[in-house]
């Protein structure tokens, strides 16, 4: 070790070490080890989180404060706290960015073709060439989506959209699958397990008077009081106008009857409050348009890919009056602003960094005012104003340096403890019933390098101050 380092370390080192704070360091760090032993044993524990996130702040306070200055531990805690702050929320604004992703590629599909005219008859070519457009393509399907009201008894009314899927083709482009909690075990012959989509794939295999099957988000269920097994009556509005003259015909709006089949959970609020699923064919029929459909929709390989497919797709169907869009392109205002308020709280944040960076400063240059006599003596001894300033410039490190890492360590292990935690938000407000949390180990080593960087910035004037001081200046007095 060349003797700056040496030097550097015995300025911020505090003299002793502090024997009762040490103990009060060990007996933090002991409520820290039995919170998390609460959190393995019992996942959630609010006890449990509340001593080991306490126990791993105080002994981090303790241990600093047993070892350096308090000026010293003052800048190194301040560091921590934006590291650890900074941290955490890119941690939950990336969790909020995969949990929208998936919610919505899970009862979305990745590329969807739509037709500006009234007519869409010939899908079936459609489909084809979208199968054959890239090997990456999954699976196709066609969908008939429609908003329509809903009853059930007197009083249950809800407006709703329809989704009218090809149950046959259905599993390979949604993961409607996976989402479903409840089926009706009295309908054994129509629902092949408990939670699956396979009502649907009898809908032309209906025995007489037998209701067609209709799946409904968890959310809709809870507000028409409805369950697996009740009945409901679908109603399209508008059906009995003529829009030619825009009168009402003389028979009622089309309606229909349907039994729910089954209820999905998707965790995202949009969805299970207002979606349904039914075969197509029973929407065809609904709709009265006959074997027309109101779009095509693919499932691709990697999803990062969509973009150029739905572009390739759209080439080869020769532009208008098709129109691909890819999921991105139908929720781009969903996942730009994700992506706005992500990068606002990441320089919102860095700006608590750079205050706390204050601190040190501050610091540095009480120690330089401090030192003067020592840095005289040093430069009459031969040192170089290089030295002197990276004497200093180690002392800026090393703060940044022990503030990043206990701000990182702080920081994911409270990632770990709010995750398992499980913290519920209100689906209404957030769209999504829990907090996300999804670390990101570039975005760590982004917040530690900034952090360094920053540190190395800030603590250049006070160096080259120190630097610039004459022998002379620092001995007068003497």
């Amino acid at each position: 070790m060349n003797y700056e380092a040496k030097i550097g370390w015995r300025y911020l080192y505090g003299g002793k070490k502090d024997r009762f704070l040490l103990l009060l360091a060990g007996g933090s760090a002991v409520c820290s080890v039995i919170g998390l032993v609460i959190l393995m044993m019992a996942s959630g524990n609010p006890i449990g989180v509340l001593m080991f996130v306490l126990g791993l702040i105080a002994t981090a306070v303790f241990v600093l404060l047993s070892l350096f200055t308090v000026f010293t531990s003052v800048s190194i805690l301040g560091v921590a706290l934006g590291v650890a702050a900074l941290t955490i929320v890119l941690a939950v604004t990336t969790g909020f960015q995969k949990q929208f992703r998936d919610k919505v590629l899970g009862v979305n599909a990745h590329v969807i073709v739509l037709k500006s005219q009234a007519t869409f008859a010939e899908y079936r070519d459609v489909m084809k060439t979208a199968q054959e457009i890239d090997p990456d393509v999954l699976a196709v399907q066609p969908f008939i989506f429609a908003e329509m009201l809903v009853t059930r008894g007197k009083g249950e009314l809800s407006g709703v959209a329809i989704k009218g899927i090809d149950p046959t083709l259905v599993r390979g482009v949604l993961d409607l699958e996976q989402h479903m909690i409840k089926c009706d075990d009295k309908e054994a012959k129509l629902v092949a397990n408990c939670g699956s989509v396979e009502s649907l794939a009898n809908a032309t295999q209906r025995p007489p008077g037998v209701l067609p099957p209709i799946i409904m988000g968890k959310e809709l269920a809870h507000k028409l009081k409805a369950k697996v097994g009740d009945d409901v009556t679908v109603v399209v509005p508008l059906s009995n106008i003529d829009f030619d003259t825009f009168r009402a015909k003389s028979s009622a709006p089309r309606t229909r009857r349907f039994k729910v089949a089954g209820i999905f959970y998707s965790g995202f609020d949009e969805y299970d409050r207002r979606l349904m699923y039914s075969a197509l064919q029973d929407i065809q029929d609904l709709v009265g348009r006959g074997d027309q459909v109101m779009g095509v929709e693919l499932k691709v390989k990697d999803v990062d890919r969509a973009v150029e497919i739905a572009e390739k797709l759209e080439k080869a169907l020769g532009g208008p009056p098709y129109q691909v869009q890819d999921w991105y392109e139908l929720n781009h205002n969903l996942f730009t602003a994700l992506k706005v308020q992500k990068f606002a709280l990441f320089f919102i944040l860095l700006i608590i960094i750079l205050v706390a960076t204050v601190n040190m400063v501050s610091a540095i240059f009480m120690m330089v005012t401090e030192k003067t006599r020592e840095i005289a003596i040093l430069k009459s001894m031969g040192a170089s104003s290089g030295s002197v300033a990276w004497l200093f410039q180690i002392v800026g490190v090393v703060i940044g340096s022990i503030g990043m890492t206990i701000g990182v360590v702080l920081g994911l292990a409270i990632c770990y403890v709010v995750s398992s935690y499980g913290y519920h938000l209100d689906p209404k407000v957030y769209l999504i019933d829990k907090l996300p949390i999804e670390v990101r180990w570039l975005e760590v080593v982004l917040v530690a390098g900034t952090t360094m960087l920053v540190s190395i910035l800030v603590t250049l004037f006070p160096s080259l101050t120190a630097s610039s001081l004459r022998p002379a200046d620092g001995l007068r007095y003497d």
